[in-house]
């Protein structure tokens, strides 16, 4: 049943259909259990009706072939469902996004569409390492959360240490709303805190059958300690309450449920639930919280824009259907009966048929079908509206971070920000016919993932792929070769590099040519220095591709029509460096000087000279490499502490922390990319196959001189 069969009609019931609507994501470190809490949100909600299990490949929102086999999620996928509470029907759309941290895109570009989020924590392990980034991603897009420790059932679970870890590393106001009545094989049910009432969940029922039940005799005393810092944490959200909770008056369920609302959607606290979703325990009552806490599209600011003929103008535009249309294009997903470009809408009323614009490159596009999407099946729609998240076909020219919008009313909203790729490597048909099919099917997925790129090296005329980690290619790899039916060779994966410069330096790029005729002259003085985002902000530059360019002329010794043409010269030079052949990055590029010829010169010498000056100017400047540095968590049994450590050591990495929970040992160490490839194959070697670990990009360092020699030396003999 689509949104726009199930939503009110009449024109009195806009807001209320608004107000009815919970748009959110379920995001969380890799094996957290999100798709499984999914999985059983579908199920009571009455989306589907057999349970589908990661574990056996059978997950709903787990459709692509290669989630199936590996287990994991790889792509967010959508669903709507509906949800009753108090009586009264919601419409849910759903995200559910991936973990693991090659696939962080993913998470990103959802959380820039969602009104909330739900955080999913492991009841052993508490916050992880991809949870931190999760968490940071919604920061970013100001998303509100409520938090639901999974896993409870799990051996070594542990509340109050994984509730403990949401305020340590998150630094989160953590607000439990609920605490189970027992933990790992004992546990059973929850205790709910604002009501003071526990709950048993049947599994023979598929946790559909919740009994009430009294709250047990030994959790009595620890409820009301939790109960008591609710009320205490509740008051200091809400003005009314803190003056009740100081004359120690009754304060009811409804004006604590009303305070961690407010407080929820400020982003000034983050409601805790708990249970287990593989048991079916606590998945119905998250819902509930879904509703009770987290924001309806009306709840959150306008959404935020720019004027496209005036970038300084700021436009807003209402979460309302009667406005001018207005929508984000999130995703798109390459089809056989064309793209389905995933849009979030923010307002207006979107028609079938319709013809809107993209105001990013000025190109009208025709909406010839409306789907709202369930995992991979579609359901056709006559329109949609503000607060609807639905996948539009027809659109040729439109790709992630792009705005639709209404012709007459245009508005450029907040485009994402893609990460770097750290790491990539050579591809090649095995046939020397299918260099176009390979070329296209690169394009494909170019379009549907924007931190997958591609380019060929002018050096070797190889094509270079390059992605967010060896998983990534492996399964782009997989896709083209597979999904595509284009064979390919690939070559050893390779770390990208960047390039920047440690000192400052000025310089001179002269080019002058003379070959009769018409000659070609340029002249420039340059200086470079490292600099930081930070800085270009409060400098007032721009720091594109992480570089700032500023032009310091004065009394025309360069004309005003040829300094473009210098700062493309430097920009176009940047990108394949001077050491190695990297992007450089990090740096300020000032042109402080220069000449010209009233005849000779023109915007294609300038670019020259900018391009020859830039490589004379990093040259003095002492340029170096830098290395991805990745933030590596190893969990390890005890005994086999000295075997990792010992090994992180042997890997130019450094231990940045050990703790002991349990009999096992969380080590976090920052290791160098090109060190940690066949990581998984020696831990498991060197641990019985008893410990595990996650990684993620940190940061970029200096290399070392001696392996940067190496580096470059390498890359000069190729």
């Amino acid at each position: 049943m689509s949104t726009a069969e199930t939503a009110p009609t009449p024109e009195t019931n806009r807001d209320e259909r608004l107000h009815h609507t919970r748009n959110f994501g379920i995001a969380a470190h890799i094996d957290a259990g999100k798709t499984t809490v999914t999985e059983r949100i579908l199920f009571y909600t009455g989306k589907i009706y057999k349970m589908g299990e990661v574990h056996h490949g059978t997950a709903t929102m787990d459709f692509l072939e290669d989630e199936q086999n590996r287990g994991i999620t790889i792509q967010s996928a959508a669903t709507t469902c509906l949800w009753e509470r108090n009586e009264k029907p919601y419409t849910l759309n759903l995200i559910d996004t991936p973990g693991h941290v090659d696939f962080t895109i993913e998470v990103e570009r959802s959380l820039r569409v969602l009104d909330g989020a739900v955080a999913v924590f492991d009841g052993k392990e508490g916050v992880e390492a991809q949870s931190e980034t999760v968490w940071r991603q919604a920061e970013k897009y100001h998303v509100p959360r409520i938090c639901f420790i999974n896993k409870m059932d799990k051996l070594g679970a542990d509340f109050n240490f994984s509730f403990k870890t949401i305020g340590e590393r998150l630094g989160a106001n953590a607000i439990a709303v609920q605490i189970p009545i027992g933990q790992a094989n004992t546990f059973e049910g929850i205790v709910d805190l604002i009501e003071m009432k526990a709950y048993k969940f049947d599994a023979s029922e598929m946790g559909s059958k919740v009994e009430e039940i009294p709250i047990p005799d030994d959790l009595k005393d620890e409820a009301d300690m939790w109960r008591h810092e609710l009320v205490e944490k509740a008051a200091e959200l809400d003005e009314a309450l803190t003056e009740k909770f100081i004359m120690e008056e009754e304060i009811s369920a409804d004006e604590l449920r009303a305070a961690l609302r407010k407080g929820t959607i400020a982003i000034k606290c983050h409601p805790v639930f708990c249970g287990s979703a593989l048991r079916y325990i606590g998945v119905q009552r998250l819902l509930d919280g879904v509703i009770d806490y987290l924001p309806a599209p009306t709840e959150v600011p306008e959404v935020q824009g720019v004027n496209p003929k005036d970038a300084e103008e700021k436009v807003t535009r209402p979460h309302d259907p009667n406005a001018p249309f207005s929508g984000l294009v999130f995703k798109v997903v390459s089809d056989s009966h064309g793209d389905l470009t995933y849009t979030r809408i923010y307002s207006g009323t979107l028609d079938k048929g319709s013809r809107v614009i993209n105001p990013v490159n000025g190109k009208k596009e025709n909406v010839s079908r409306i789907y709202q999407m369930h995992a991979k099946n579609r359901i056709a729609m006559d329109k949609a509206q503000a607060g609807d998240i639905v996948a539009l076909i027809g659109l040729k020219s439109s790709v992630t971070g792009d705005t639709l919008c209404d012709p007459d009313a245009p508005i450029v909203l907040e485009r994402m920000e893609f990460p770097d790729p750290v790491i990539s490597m050579s591809i090649e048909p095995q046939s020397g016919g299918d260099s176009d099919k390979l070329s296209d099917a690169l394009m494909v997925i170019n379009r549907e993932d924007p931190s997958f790129y591609f380019h060929v090296d002018k050096e070797t005329g190889e094509t270079i792929i390059a992605g967010m980690g060896e998983l990534h290619l492996d399964i782009v790899v997989t896709k083209i070769s597979r999904d595509m039916k284009v064979p390919v060779n690939v070559g050893k994966p390779r770390v990208s590099y960047r390039e920047t410069v440690v000192g400052t330096a000025e310089a001179r790029g002269v080019h002058k040519k003379q070959s009769g005729g018409r000659g070609q002259f340029g002249d420039v003085k340059l200086t470079i220095e490292p600099f930081t985002e930070e800085q270009a902000k409060e400098d007032g530059l721009k720091f594109t591709d992480q570089i700032a360019f500023e032009s310091k002329i004065v009394g025309g010794a360069v004309p005003k029509e040829y300094i473009p043409s210098v700062e493309k010269g430097v920009r176009e030079t940047a990108k394949s460096g001077v050491l190695a052949g990297y992007p450089m990055v990090g740096v300020k590029v000032c042109l402080i000087d220069g000449s010209y010829h009233e005849v000779d010169s023109s915007q294609a010498a300038f670019e020259t000279a900018g391009s020859i000056g830039f490589k004379e100017v990093v040259k003095k400047a002492k340029p170096v490499l830098l290395e991805p540095i990745m933030k590596v968590v190893v969990t390890t049994p005890e005994e086999f502490l000295g075997n990792v450590t010992g090994d992180i050591n042997s890997r130019r990495g450094m231990v940045v922390s050990q703790e002991k929970r349990s009999n096992t040992i969380i080590i976090e160490a920052e290791c160098p990319l090109s060190e940690m490839f066949g990581y998984a194959t020696q831990l498991r070697g060197m641990s019985q196959g008893r410990a595990n670990y996650s990684m993620e990009p940190e940061t970029y360092r200096q290399v070392p001189n001696n392996v940067a020699e190496q580096i470059i030396g390498n890359k000069a003999t190729k």
